[in-house]
């Protein structure tokens, strides 16, 4: 199986990470690209293993350096996508997985969009989502209610996706996520497509 990109998005607190975890054996080989970020660590967050975490001058000089496939700015901080590691990952033929918003996943799509495969993770409802931000209690509530404002947002851009998973039940949803990253992999690029034709005609 080889390497492919697959984009993830949705709400804050839809549960992407968890469907992650109890997917991975399931998907074979795969790359979690860490986001480089200026925001805070939160409680319990290590630098390197859920962001990286730099200074906004640090990031402003990798920008200008051409160091991200996709950078936004989000809640007034930066979050960027770094490519080198990305282009290790797809060399090994592993499966590159993204977790980045609304704005990073267009941004992707217009870069590399014939090799990208997107899915939308959200909870059933919005009810839902607010029961499940306030009971991780990790966040003041302020920061709450902006996720929640910007998740109503969020899912109005749901059609831009390749699939959407209802995230309501944890083994159903880490099912169909296995189901879309393997099939991910069978993905061809254009140019992968144009040798396919041009070997076709001329065997």
């Amino acid at each position: 199986m080889g390497g492919a990109i697959l984009v993830l998005s949705g709400p804050s607190g839809a549960g992407k990470s968890t469907i992650i975890e109890s997917a991975s054996g399931k998907i074979g080989d795969y790359y979690f690209s860490i986001s480089t970020t200026t925001r805070e660590p939160r409680e319990g967050e290590r630098d390197g293993v859920d962001y990286h975490f730099v200074s906004k001058e640090e990031f402003k000089e990798d920008i200008k350096a051409g160091a991200f496939l996709e950078y936004a700015i989000v809640h007034g901080n930066y979050y960027g996508t770094s490519l080198n590691p990305i282009k290790e990952a797809l060399k090994s033929g592993k499966l590159v997985i993204f977790d980045i918003d609304i704005q990073g996943h267009r941004l992707v799509r217009a870069k590399i969009g014939d090799i990208v495969t997107s899915v939308f993770i959200t909870p059933p409802t919005l009810s839902e989502l607010e029961r499940r931000l306030y009971s991780r209690s990790t966040d003041k509530k302020s920061i709450i209610e902006n996720r929640i404002k910007n998740a109503k947002e969020e899912i109005k851009a749901i059609s831009e996706f390749d699939f959407v998973i209802i995230n309501d039940e944890i083994e159903r949803a880490s099912n169909e996520f296995a189901t879309i990253s393997n099939a991910s992999r069978l993905k061809l690029s254009k140019h992968e497509l144009e040798k396919l034709i041009l070997n076709w005609e001329n065997s």
